[in-house]
């Protein structure tokens, strides 16, 4: 099945590379992202399961959009905050489930990572844990509210002391320009 979805994928614009483990995602990542390149990443389990949040965000090798954003105030610097994020250079995260016939699901409750996704940046980069995989869209969706949503809610509420809302999803079935965007799909389960 994993070979069968980095086919289709690939049939739709969207490189695909198939590793076994963490440690192979993070390797052929970190080879796709130039030392000092822009880098906005969503906050997402699956790239703290690689290592690729501590190495993207925390290690000082590129220039981190998310700690730059966590640095600057939100109510005087808002505007600032989201022109920033909507178009870098390399986007880094995950999906919540991608189907059989090659479409990759995301979902948020504020939205930051959807546009870069879709448009806004330069190189998508997604990592995604075979686990993900789900025969259609109607399962994408049992997947997002039954999975996803409850173990992002549980981590707002830890964080912020509220419950998080699910509010957007996005549904991407291929890349026009190709290059784009590259899907690391891992045997190994990784994230949620």
């Amino acid at each position: 099945m994993i070979e069968h979805v980095a086919d289709v994928l690939r049939s739709h614009n969207i490189e695909t590379i198939v590793v076994d483990t963490a440690d192979e995602a993070r390797a052929a990542v970190l080879a796709m992202v130039p030392d000092g390149a822009e880098v906005y990443t969503g906050k997402s389990k699956t790239l703290e399961d690689t290592g690729l949040f501590a190495a993207l965000v925390e290690s000082g090798r590129y220039d981190s959009l998310r700690a730059r954003m966590m640095a600057m105030d939100r109510a005087t610097q808002g505007r600032e905050i989201r022109k920033m994020i909507a178009a870098p250079d390399y986007m880094l995260g995950s999906v919540a489930a991608v189907t059989h016939d090659g479409a990759l699901v995301a979902a948020s409750a504020t939205g930051s990572q959807l546009g870069p996704y879709s448009a806004g940046a330069g190189r998508v980069i997604l990592v995604v844990g075979s686990q993900k995989i789900v025969p259609d869209l109607d399962a994408a969706l049992r997947r997002i509210n039954d999975v996803v949503f409850p173990y992002e809610n549980e981590q707002v509420r830890a964080r912020l002391g509220v419950d998080t809302r699910l509010e957007k999803v996005l549904v991407i079935y291929g890349e026009w320009r190709e290059g784009r965007t590259t899907v690391v799909l891992v045997r190994q389960h990784v994230g949620v």
